[in-house]
């Protein structure tokens, strides 16, 4: 399975992931955690995943973040822990 990525993201999906933490308003509380579990070099199954923190579920495909989940919003694929 491959690493999550937390560089090299191609300029289009880094810049809807900014306005996903803006239009959002996801706190930097979560943001740090979504930086420390990325320090742990997270495999991102085949396919669509999601990953649920506190106040927020990262998405994402394979070997990218995709976008932010506020609660009570539904995520699709499999859960990663």
């Amino acid at each position: 399975m491959p690493k999550v990525r937390r560089q090299s993201l191609p300029p289009a999906l880094f810049q809807h992931l900014l306005d996903r933490i803006q239009s959002r308003k996801i706190p930097a509380l979560q943001l740090e955690l979504l930086a420390k579990w990325l320090d742990t070099e997270p495999e991102g199954p085949e396919g669509e995943w999601y990953k649920q923190f506190s106040g927020m579920t990262v998405c994402g495909d394979g070997d990218l973040v995709k976008t932010f989940l506020l609660p009570g919003h539904h995520a699709k694929g499999r859960r990663v822990s």
